[in-house]
């Protein structure tokens, strides 16, 4: 199976395709960076303008996109030419390549002491990496197939969805063990937690819903059914937004009844989703219109797009 291919996610998350991410509180945003699979490229957008103000070649088929707490860095993933490719924000320009594993996809960063965590499809583990020493400091074993990554705002715990598993890993990032799991819905793929790290969020491709997870007793505490073929999930306020990759929409979901206010129609292939801090705007990556949608988290309209990359995942953290 190649793993560059879009059917490589789409197959794997759906064979039946990161947001692999922590909504922590950060300070206001202005770029998105856009990881574009088929393109090879990261696109960099100004959220002011809508316009792509830089194109980064990155190579073996970017996914997975997380950010530094403080910014200056972007985490890229890419699935082919098995990498951690660390990017220099601020500059623009890919600062260094890491080798890890056999199929990086998912990342995640931590808030305080610098590591970021890749989620290895095929090798069915967590790496631990250095990014300034370019270097693997340990090791993870998960569930099947990891794919989204999410870590609590105090950086103690790592959580996983480990698709091929129908279930959550949790993960002391203190001592890098496997310190329990949940099982959720069929396949989930995208992870995301509340700014207070005390609920998860499962998009899962399998069974077309969204699992609910109390982080603190580690149990299931509500299943919403959304879109076909759901992949990552966005907070924003009192509400989740979740893309739905073969219903070319988003679903809105009422965070306290557990219940779908709306279904918004986006893009086609609709993948990675965020909020920015404020929770005023959510963009959505589609795959096939090679765009970014800018969607008003309170009225739920669409309020403009990017043309970006060919192929655009942005599947994690991509807002700085």
């Amino acid at each position: 199976m190649r793993l560059g291919l879009h059917r490589w996610m789409c197959t794997l998350a759906a064979t039946l395709s990161v947001s692999g991410a922590c909504a922590g509180e950060r300070a206001a945003v202005s770029e998105a960076f856009v990881t574009n699979q088929t393109g090879d490229t990261l696109s960099i957008v100004e959220l002011a303008t809508l316009k792509v103000a830089d194109t980064l070649k990155i190579g073996g088929k970017p996914a997975g996109i997380a950010m530094s707490s403080d910014g200056t860095r972007a985490f890229v993933t890419t699935p082919e030419g098995k990498e951690l490719v660390v990017v220099d924000a601020v500059a623009r320009r890919v600062e260094k390549r890491i080798k890890v594993g056999g199929g990086p996809l998912g990342v995640a960063a931590h808030p305080t002491n610098g590591r970021v965590y890749v989620a290895d499809w095929y090798e069915h583990k967590i790496f631990v990496v250095d990014p300034s020493a370019g270097a693997i400091t340990g090791e993870v074993q998960v569930g099947q197939s990891p794919s989204g990554l999410a870590i609590t705002p105090d950086g103690r715990l790592l959580l996983s969805a480990d698709r091929d598993s129908n279930a959550v890993s949790f993960v002391d990032t203190e001592t890098n063990t496997r310190i329990g799991g949940v099982k959720v819905g069929e396949r989930p793929f995208g992870i995301t937690l509340d700014a207070a790290g005390a609920r998860a969020y499962t998009a899962n491709v399998g069974s077309n819903d969204v699992s609910v997870i109390d982080v603190a007793s580690r149990k299931l505490i509500a299943t919403v059914p959304v879109g076909r073929r759901p992949y990552d999930v966005a907070l924003a306020g009192s509400r989740a937004f979740v893309t739905n990759q073969y219903g070319d929409s988003v679903s809105v979901i009422d965070l306290a009844s557990s219940k779908v206010l709306k279904t918004i129609e986006v893009g086609d292939h609709p993948e990675g989703i965020e909020a920015d801090p404020a929770g005023a705007n959510v963009y959505v990556a589609c795959w096939f219109d090679n765009v970014l949608q800018r969607i008003d988290a309170s009225t739920l309209a669409i309020t403009g797009e990017a043309a970006v990359g060919d192929g655009p995942r942005a599947f994690g953290l991509f807002l700085r």
